[in-house]
């Protein structure tokens, strides 16, 4: 379950954060999250209520957006959603192309409660 590791670098990624602003706390983070990222968005929930425990982000909110697959022709530069992992250009019919969106894991934003 790779999805654990994923979940201690987003809470540990999170809590530097929080500590560099002077937060108190962690309200919220936000994910974003390729479908074709490999990782399974249930079992990434999960581990996050694990790795948060005794942190600074303990009962925070995750939000995890979805971010679905964009390709672009590198022939024609036609941009389109593809149907597998590898697609071909509906525009030239080219098959050499370029996942541009859908794999990436960024933590997006985080909403802190700083101390006074």
């Amino acid at each position: 379950m790779h999805e654990l590791s994923i979940a201690i670098s987003i809470v540990d990624i999170a809590s530097r954060q929080a500590e560099a602003a002077s937060a108190m706390s962690v309200s919220r983070v936000e994910l974003d999250i390729g479908t074709m990222s490999g990782i399974e968005y249930e079992s990434l929930k999960f581990a996050l209520s694990v790795a948060v425990k005794d942190s600074i982000l303990e009962g925070t909110e995750f939000r995890i957006n979805r971010v679905e697959p964009l390709c672009e022709c590198l022939s024609c530069t036609h941009l389109f959603i593809p149907n597998g992992l590898f697609g071909q250009c509906p525009e030239c019919g080219e098959k050499n192309t370029s996942l541009i969106r859908g794999k990436e894991l960024q933590i997006k934003s985080l909403l802190v409660e700083q101390k006074e």
